[in-house]
């Protein structure tokens, strides 16, 4: 495979540092799921330690129990239940009696959008003879989990019922937004007004408060609170339709290249196929950077075939997307061209493309 994933360490710390400053005295959450958007786990949660990020947004458990390994590996932190500088690490899909014990014993905050799933949570807490970290989350809106308005008192009462037991500690309450415009989101801002004071009402004092990811975190001072969830920016990752990366004030994190395999009348070949992170919608759409200038991609599959240059030859790096040669796009350049994210395409990146790090 002549594909490889360039990841600059350096870039990232200096993101991490900007969405920190831009958002304070917010606490940043870092969001790592999906192998922290193909960039790789372990690398990136040791390199945000390192620049004092305390919280990390893992998605699911098992994401949660890597990104707890890798903080026991990353320098200068003590990761004792007793240590009050210990990172904490979010989740917010748990599936299973077994992912909730796994969560309880490796003390991961885990968010919960469900009475049953309280109740279980609380189950595996007790057999465990520990205190589960729980994050109630209301649904504003978006429908993606959340318990329902009109259920959310009993809920919150029933929580309250089991911290005063010592079942559980209510470190949180949260939701999502959908971000498709300011008054959908005031809306969905003010029902989670609603549920802090609900919340507060029958004596819960949640430790942090958190509504807003990337866009809202930088653009809606007001949505931010105690901390926001970020990933996107922080990879120097763009929203699609939105400010450029430069605007954002941040800068791209990873370059996707390959290097020339063939030369012949079809046109250069290198081996990059759609698990690469190049979906195939994107052939005859999409411009690559080269030693001359951008060329068009024609055809993607195993072998994939860009326009000739005058002088190409086997060995040459073209680079698919971020900081390289010359013509290249960024992810979400890509993205826009076939109506998705960014996100979409770093995070297609096939674990088996090796990953290159810089600037540690």
């Amino acid at each position: 495979m002549s594909a490889r994933l360039h990841v600059d360490l350096g870039v990232l710390a200096t993101n991490i540092a900007h969405v920190r400053a831009t958002v304070a005295p917010a606490t940043l959450m870092l969001v790592v799921k999906d192998d922290a958007y193909g960039h790789g786990l372990a690398p990136v949660v040791g390199t945000a330690s390192a620049g004092g990020v305390t919280w990390f947004g893992a998605f699911d458990v098992a994401t949660g129990l890597a990104v707890r390994a890798a903080l026991s590996k990353a320098p200068g932190r003590r990761l004792h239940a007793s240590a009050p500088e210990e990172s904490r690490v979010f989740v917010w899909i748990a599936a299973t009696a077994d992912e909730l014990a796994d969560a309880v014993a490796a003390r991961l905050d885990v968010g919960v959008g469900d009475p049953e799933l309280l109740e279980e949570l609380a189950a595996a807490a007790r057999e465990a003879g520990a205190v589960a970290r729980v994050h109630l989350k209301i649904d504003t809106g978006l429908h993606r989990n959340g318990v329902r308005p009109e259920d959310w008192p009993a809920f919150v009462a029933r929580a309250a019922e089991l911290e005063a037991a010592g079942v559980i500690d209510v470190a949180g309450v949260w939701s999502h937004i959908a971000e498709a415009s300011d008054e959908e989101d005031d809306a969905a801002r003010h029902q989670y007004e609603r549920a802090l004071q609900e919340a507060e009402s029958v004596g819960l004092k949640p430790q942090v408060r958190h509504l807003a990811a990337s866009a809202a975190a930088f653009a809606r001072p007001e949505f931010r609170y105690d901390m926001v969830r970020v990933g996107a920016f922080c990879y120097g990752i763009r929203p699609a339709g939105g400010p450029s990366a430069a605007e954002l004030g941040v800068g791209p994190v990873s370059r996707l290249e390959a290097d020339v395999v063939a030369v012949d009348a079809r046109g250069v070949t290198i081996e990059l196929g759609s698990l690469d992170g190049v979906p195939s919608s994107l052939a005859d759409r999409a411009s690559v950077g080269t030693p001359a200038g951008p060329r068009r991609l024609r055809e993607i599959g195993g072998r994939s075939v860009i326009d000739a240059w005058d002088g190409a030859a086997v060995g040459d790096q073209v680079t698919i997307y971020g900081p390289g040669s010359a013509g290249e796009g960024s992810a979400t350049d890509l993205a826009e061209l076939i109506g998705t994210i960014g996100e979409e395409i770093a995070v297609r990146v096939s674990p088996l493309v090796p990953r290159v790090y810089s600037g540690e």
